[in-house]
């Protein structure tokens, strides 16, 4: 989820805590967790300052070891620790209680988006994305928003956030059988469908799919439970080329192809380069693909030129970052 909403899950949660008899009885322990679950609601998200290096890194390692098991049972550790310090007449085990609750459910509930995690790991280094929520969903923040503001007229936390989360959890199965119907219809259109990925939007009943059937690529979208196909792609295996196996060692390329799992390919012969370009089918906005990987390469031997891989939504901005035009 968005930092926003993680934020507002952390109040929420610390205000949950008075259910607990030690902490109702403490409001030294009270602020302590309070603190707790608010920085245990934000801390797996620490690894987005790997965007301030660049955006392969960023893209390769956001939402992995810090979302991993050990990292879900090393932050709660470090953070009650750190709060301990500040409020050394707190009950430490509840402290550590309710923030190791926050890092969870922090981890938890992204699994739940379409870009997922690596909360398996070291288990497994694959990403986990069940694909019903958005990064931000206008109903979860709001209805968190309407908990804390309930709480602030002198509603009981314990009541108001125990049926907050009761209309969560209901929303969420809601949720989950808009996705099945979607995949219902998606494959009524597409028989030969074999993998079908859906990106929830904002919107409730708006979800962008890209479908991988045997011979096509197909990118579509549903609204209102109706599905319209917007693009068709062949669907071109990768060829043992030298070109592509030059390109493929960029770290950019590298970043894009261990996080996008349904993309076309283009290589295009120019004067003074060879351009290689990956397109992320998952992501047609008004009628652009935003997430690319591009590579330039030398003609003559193949070096690498430039790169870059993210969210563009014009080509003379991405000209711009690849150096080929002046700022």
């Amino acid at each position: 989820m968005d930092t926003g909403t993680h934020f507002v899950m952390g109040i929420a949660l610390g205000g949950l805590a008075a259910i607990d008899p030690v902490i109702s009885d403490s409001s030294v322990t009270a602020q302590a967790v309070m603190l707790g679950t608010i920085l245990g609601s934000q801390a797996p998200d620490i690894d987005t300052i790997l965007k301030l290096k660049n955006n392969a890194v960023y893209i390769r390692n956001h939402r992995g070891i810090t979302h991993s098991i050990p990292a879900v049972l090393l932050w709660p550790l470090l953070i009650s620790g750190f709060i301990f310090v500040l409020f050394p007449e707190s009950n430490l085990l509840h402290l550590w209680l309710w923030t190791f609750l926050a890092v969870f459910l922090h981890v938890f509930v992204d699994i739940f988006n379409a870009y997922g995690t690596q909360a398996l790991r070291p288990i497994s280094s694959r990403w986990v994305a069940l694909g019903v929520i958005n990064t931000f969903d206008p109903f979860i923040f709001g209805i968190h928003v309407a908990g804390l503001t309930l709480w602030g007229f002198g509603f009981p936390p314990t009541y108001t956030f125990l049926t907050m989360y009761l209309f969560i959890f209901i929303y969420y199965i809601a949720r989950f059988r808009e996705q099945a119907l979607v995949k219902r219809a998606v494959r009524q259109q597409i028989p030969d469908a074999r993998k079908i990925t859906l990106s929830p939007t904002m919107r409730y009943h708006r979800w962008r799919i890209a479908v991988t059937s045997e011979k096509n690529y197909y990118v579509a979208v549903s609204e209102n439970g109706y599905v319209t196909i917007l693009d068709t792609f062949d669907r071109i295996p990768l060829p043992e080329s030298e070109i592509l196996h030059a390109a493929k060692a960029d770290i950019n390329l590298a970043a894009f192809l261990s996080f996008s799992p349904v993309y076309r390919w283009e290589i295009e012969m120019l004067e003074d380069y060879v351009e290689v370009r990956f397109i992320d089918l998952r992501y047609r906005s008004n009628g652009f693909y935003p997430f690319v990987a591009v590579v330039h390469l030398d003609r003559n031997d193949l070096s690498i030129k430039n790169s870059f891989t993210g969210w563009i939504f014009s080509e003379a901005k991405l000209r711009k970052k690849l150096n080929l035009i002046p700022f």
